[in-house]
């Protein structure tokens, strides 16, 4: 066996039709000789997924790989990913669920660099990020050209830094916060027609780096959901689609896929936006007067529509997409804006034909199309009374959502058919191994799937808390009997505790059971500060306790800082529009959405947020869940969401890996 660099597979295979047999002999021989030699420890469960990966790629299958923490899932993916990108002279696509972890996996010391070196690969892999991470030369320059500038500013810092980057990619500069950043970014209403880098400027040289990649192309949920989306589009415009052609897609962390991908399908209308755009037309110096009547009308119809938006939207902190009531007086207002954008759109059009210059073509194409999206947006709320679609009110901005109800056919259309590998790979696909909630939500009807456990030693690394008893049906002494056994569990540890609610109601709750209380360590609130600075302290302040509704996964705290995981309540889902399309789905097929979508749910997010208490082989810790579980219809998943061999116990006194992690601290 040799590995040769360039475009060549990493191993002897004279032809096509026995690259499955070398493929597989070739992952053995990596991970029993190979990787052994450079330290790593062989791990069964990690050979079995990239096995059966192997196999479902070589089949062309889409294919669920649930791996445990601490598998070692990625290098278990990838050796089959880089062979067939080679084998068929197209990169595969990795579609990451965040920028984080594209760097995690693609940057200078990321996971796919580690193999290329151990294994001799040379492979040639690109990241496609977000083009909001990427500097705007026009931004920048309108910025620069500003008189009063304050000496010393981040802004200050990002503009100098900008006049000499040749990537001007957010990561160069991360210690910048985002609202700084946002300022000189690129973002979807940039006028690029109007850009003297028109077709030079970063984001482009960006796209056309990536473009040329051999092995793998790294990208993030929604870049790749805006290519599949806007594909066919794309060629038949004749413009070069977001993504080159490729042999395979792999999902990472692919229990996340749904939401970028609903929200890349759907359409936006934001009222700051549409109000500042028809205020520019009714104010625009030589516009004719019909033009001006028609956004004035526009404005009033957009005010009316938001205000009865507003008094539909229904409030739930527990998600961030606010649920809103379809009734007569929305969809009259909706129908009343609809046809106002559509009088502006036809002056628009005449404003075109007459050549006039009022404003400028590229401005007045953009308007257009921003024109024509809330045309759509509105056009889908209104027919059959929003039956077809999924909408909602963004919690941070008040921007308003339409999306497809039926994401399921359109990943058949627009994916599955394409034969090509599909794999999603994740700790958390399953419900005790059944696959069926996250096919029936993906549209899968006869998806491959294989999962396999983490390679941690839970019987010894951890144990789990059940209380037995609880007050009957009363909120107030169930609170207070859940704020007494927290207190109790925080004194054993000693701090060193992450405290996961549902929302930030509980959080509040805590704070007020635990105010009159005077306990011997730092607790960090998650409304009380920004989340890295949180997630930082509470991995340096060891003994610190964190408390918040964000942290259920995406967070990785090795060593003693997260030595206990409360579940404040379990994480049965909220009042979500997308939660709720799926439990119409289930009705509409004759399922209970219960069992069908808020018991999986549950457990999914449960699954997610145990695996932030055991990070590696030497920690050790305890998991108490202070809601009923023994006794209860979701008692068997909640046991199966827990970590498989670790003990149960009923009392906090019983924890003796608490108590023995407490003594090797002092």
């Amino acid at each position: 066996m040799h590995a040769l660099a360039g475009t060549k597979l990493p191993f002897e295979n004279q032809h096509k039709d026995d690259f499955k047999t070398n493929l597989a002999r070739w992952i053995g021989q990596v991970f029993y000789d190979i990787l052994p030699g450079h330290g790593y420890e062989v791990r069964e469960e990690q050979i079995f997924i990239a096995f059966h990966i192997a196999d479902a790629m070589c089949k062309k299958k889409v294919h669920f790989a649930e791996a445990g923490t601490g598998t070692g899932k990625t290098f278990a993916y990838l050796l089959t990913a880089i062979a067939y990108a080679r084998l068929l002279g197209r990169p595969v696509i990795i579609a990451c669920a965040s920028t984080a972890l594209q760097e995690q996996l693609a940057g200078p010391n990321g996971d796919i660099n580690t193999l290329s070196r151990l294994l001799g690969l040379d492979v040639d892999a690109r990241m496609a990020k977000d083009p909001r991470q990427y500097v705007c030369d026009v931004r920048v320059n309108r910025l620069t050209n500003m008189i009063n500038k304050q000496p010393g500013s981040s802004l200050n810092e990002v503009l100098a830094w900008a006049g000499q980057t040749g990537l001007g990619e957010r990561s160069e500069i991360p210690h910048v916060s985002d609202r700084v950043w946002a300022s000189v970014a690129w973002n979807e209403f940039s006028f690029c027609e109007e850009c003297s880098s028109r077709g030079f400027c970063r984001l482009v040289k960006a796209r056309e780096h990536y473009q040329l990649a051999r092995d793998l192309i790294v990208c993030d949920h929604g870049i790749f959901f805006d290519d599949l989306w806007t594909r066919n589009e794309r060629i038949a415009d004749g413009r070069r689609p977001i993504l080159p052609a490729c042999a395979a897609v792999i999902f990472d962390e692919g229990h996340k896929v749904i939401l970028p991908a609903a929200m890349r399908a759907g359409r936006q209308i934001d009222q700051d936006d549409i109000s500042s755009m028809l205020s520019f037309l009714e104010h625009l110096q030589g516009a004719r007067t019909s033009l001006v009547s028609a956004a004035f009308a526009a404005r009033m119809a957009a005010s009316g529509f938001f205000d009865c938006l507003r008094q539909a939207t229904l409030q739930d902190e527990r998600t961030d997409r606010l649920p809103v009531r379809i009734d007569d007086r929305l969809l009259e207002a909706a129908a009343t804006l609809r046809r106002a954008l559509g009088i502006l759109d036809l002056e628009l059009q005449n404003e075109q034909e007459l050549h006039l210059q009022a404003m400028s073509a590229a401005r007045l194409q953009l308007y257009e199309v921003r024109i024509e999206r809330a045309i759509t947006a509105i056009g889908r709320l209104c027919r059959n009374r929003a039956n077809d679609v999924v909408v909602w009110v963004e919690r941070m901005d008040g921007s308003f959502w339409v999306v497809p109800r039926d994401l399921g056919g359109m990943l058949k259309k627009h994916l599955y058919k394409q034969n090509i590998p599909v794999v999603f790979s994740s700790a958390t696909l399953s419900s005790g191994g059944d696959f069926s909630y996250i096919a029936r939500t993906l549209g899968l009807e006869d998806p491959s799937g294989v999962s396999v456990g983490s390679s941690f030693e839970f019987d010894r690394q951890a144990m789990i808390y059940l209380p037995r008893r609880f007050p009957p049906d009363s909120q107030k002494a169930g609170l207070s009997l859940a704020v007494r056994r927290l207190v109790a569990l925080l004194r054993l540890a000693g701090g060193r505790a992450l405290v996961l609610t549902n929302s930030p109601a509980e959080v509040r709750e805590i704070r007020a059971g635990l105010a009159r209380l005077q306990l011997p360590f730092n607790l960090l609130w998650e409304d009380s500060a920004e989340r890295g600075h949180l997630l930082r302290s509470f991995r340096e302040d060891v003994s610190s306790v964190l408390v918040g509704a964000g942290f259920w996964e995406g967070i990785d705290v090795p060593g003693e800082a997260a030595t206990l995981l409360v579940i404040w309540k379990l994480p049965f889902p909220p009042n979500d529009p997308l939660i709720e399309a799926r439990r119409q789905e289930a009705r509409e097929q004759g399922l209970d959405p219960v069992t069908a979508v808020d018991y999986p749910e549950m457990s999914l997010k449960l699954k997610q947020g145990c695996g932030r208490l055991i990070r590696k082989s030497d920690d050790r810790g305890a998991i108490a869940v202070l809601d009923p579980v023994l006794g209860t219809p979701w008692q068997q998943l909640v046991m199966e969401a827990l970590p498989t061999g670790a003990k149960v116990v009923h009392r906090p006194e019983d924890l003796t890996v608490l108590k023995a992690q407490t003594d090797h601290a002092n």
